[in-house]
């Protein structure tokens, strides 16, 4: 899974993890908004890396939680959604609106095969000083650079380089800023 091969997305010892990081989420989401510990222990628990200054709004959703590395001072609104099947490496600096979604996880076109239960994962990076607007949707295998705006609604289906402002379906350059 984490190699970005095909992979039995049924398997037990991929469910029970699921499974795991589904219990601690519904702790977190169930926890009063002010309690900050809890919710920092929670988060510590459940994801691959937390940096200083993380503050995720309830609900939050993934599915492994293990594969998100987050780095220093992050911010995330309402409704975050992160299918993490494969890493989900965020940078210092970054906020995301309400309504994100970060999908990491892929399926075969071929009906068949998809029908196999068979899935396939590449990884997603965003880089440093990056604001995501509300209602954006990240696909598999997208990089995107530092200092970037991601606009409103936008659907990111590849990469975007640094230092610019980026929005549409599909999301593409608007202008640099640098």
């Amino acid at each position: 899974m984490l190699a970005g091969e095909i992979y039995d997305a049924t398997a037990p010892e991929l469910l029970k993890e699921i499974m795991q990081a589904r219990d601690i989420i519904f702790r977190l989401n169930s926890l009063h908004p002010s309690d900050i510990e809890g919710k920092n222990a929670l988060l510590a628990q459940l994801l691959g890396k937390m940096g200083r200054n993380c503050n995720i709004n309830q609900p939050f959703y993934c599915d492994y939680g293990s594969n998100i590395e987050i780095g220093d001072n992050f911010f995330a609104n309402f409704h975050l959604t992160i299918l993490d099947e494969a890493k989900v490496s965020i940078g210092d600096n970054v906020f995301i609106a309400p309504n994100v979604s970060i999908y990491t996880a892929g399926h075969p076109l071929d009906p068949a095969e998809r029908n196999t239960l068979v899935e396939y994962a590449k990884p997603v990076t965003i880089g440093n000083n990056v604001w995501i607007g509300g209602s954006v949707t990240i696909i598999p295998g997208v990089a995107i650079g530092d200092n970037v705006t991601i606009g409103a609604g936008s659907v990111v289906v590849k990469d975007i380089p640094s230092d610019c402002v980026a929005a549409g379906n599909p999301c593409r350059v608007i202008r640099k800023i640098r």
